[in-house]
């Protein structure tokens, strides 16, 4: 965990300009979000459900910030001005992703299978308040922009921008 930590707040302070000293990191609701889905995560692949949503649900009142226990979230995930950022159950998130407020990963409502959330690659940027929806593949290297909803694949290396979401690089 310890690790983790030290990783998360690297990639953090990379991304964050405003930051002047390290211990400003822990005073980020992103941050403290991860923190506490990291110990939910661990809790739900444990089979403690009810542990894990108690503080799944615990963390979302304090930061703002809804991520389900069991999203599957790779490495260095920076969340900023977190407000209103829901995360999924089936969600996978790869490594080096920026999320921004206001962004939901979360289903259509029309799936019946277990998979209803996307998958984003790695080094992902999503902007404010784009929605990404249903069981979809983000590449890696994508960048959508604020506002875009994304209901289609998109492939590696794309910037996407709009309702609905179409590429423009």
């Amino acid at each position: 965990m310890l690790n983790y930590i030290k990783e998360e707040i690297k990639f953090i302070k990379k991304n964050d300009p405003s930051l002047k000293s390290t211990m400003e990191v822990f005073l980020l609701p992103g941050f403290k979000a991860l923190i506490k889905y990291k110990i939910a995560h661990y809790f739900y692949k444990k089979k403690h459900y009810f542990i894990a949503l108690l503080i799944s649900s615990r963390a979302r009142r304090k930061t703002g910030i809804d991520i389900h226990p069991g999203a599957k979230i790779g490495k260095n995930l920076f969340i900023d001005h977190g407000m209103g950022v829901v995360i999924g159950e089936t969600c996978i998130i790869g490594d080096n992703v920026i999320i921004y407020q206001g962004v939901t990963l979360g289903a259509t409502g029309n799936e019946k299978k277990f998979k209803r959330h996307p998958t984003i690659g790695s080094n992902v940027l999503i902007g404010s308040g784009a929605k990404v929806l249903g069981d979809i593949k983000i590449g890696n290297n994508v960048k959508i922009g604020a506002g875009s909803v994304v209901l289609k694949n998109v492939p590696n290396n794309s910037t996407v921008v709009g309702i609905p979401a179409k590429k423009v690089k």
